[in-house]
């Protein structure tokens, strides 16, 4: 996926990074001459000196073959720009836009900015949605600790399918915060709430043992010849 990224600040720089070791294809726009300077030393040619407000610019980074384009100036207005005139004039499939003022999301979303955002994690949250690949969604990073929130999507032949919380193996240090049904409707778990496909399950967990959590939450159920294999307790 081709990501253009407007705005070298610190959510730009560590949202590049990101889709950079995911494996993305990147562009970082940025305007001024010795932040991208910096820029170009740690994260090479990708990085594009210009304004992104500028349909010039927008023609030499490529907007009409980006997947998705991501606003993360300081400045509101600037970020609506971008997203506007990468929808209208590129035809750019996804916008996203760091809003800086919590009452502009309303108008954003008015006028047609796809994802409104504050935040690099939540960015990589709305990215990762596009890709069916992703069975595991970061939604936040926690200070201290080393802990993340992410979501994970219950599919239909999971193991876990039809079985309460408190019979599921979770990683250690791993909490379930929340449920979300497949019809958007949030529930707060206990032990005794049942997963169903298409459930999205918020958990806060180590970095570490993400893998684990998303393998307990989506690997498929074994069968044996009389019927599903239940781990013995």
């Amino acid at each position: 996926m081709y990501v253009v990224i407007v705005g070298g600040g610190k959510v730009g720089y560590h949202l590049a990074k990101a889709l950079l070791e995911d494996g993305h294809e990147v562009l970082l726009i940025e305007r001024d001459r010795a932040r991208c300077e910096r820029l170009e030393a740690e994260l090479g040619d990708i990085v594009l000196r210009g304004d992104g407000c500028e349909v010039g610019v927008m023609e030499q980074a490529g907007f009409n073959r980006a997947d998705m384009v991501v606003a993360v100036t300081g400045d509101d207005e600037d970020n609506l720009v971008v997203c506007q005139v990468a929808k209208a004039r590129f035809q750019v499939p996804r916008t996203v836009a760091r809003i800086n003022n919590p009452k502009n999301a309303e108008v954003f979303r008015r006028l047609g900015i796809d994802h409104t955002v504050n935040a690099t994690d939540a960015i990589l949250a709305h990215i990762e949605q596009e890709l069916p690949v992703h069975a595991l969604i970061h939604l936040l990073s926690m200070r201290g600790g080393g802990l993340e929130m992410v979501e994970v999507r219950v599919p239909p032949h999971a193991a876990v399918v039809g079985k309460r919380l408190k019979e599921v193996l979770l990683p250690q240090q791993s909490i379930v915060a929340l449920i979300i049904e497949e019809d958007g409707t949030p529930k707060p778990p206990d032990p005794d709430t049942v997963l169903h496909p298409g459930d999205k399950v918020v958990v806060v967990t180590r970095r570490e043992n993400e893998e684990s959590l998303r393998e307990t939450l989506t690997s498929p159920a074994r069968f044996g010849p009389y019927g599903p294999v239940v781990a013995p307790r």
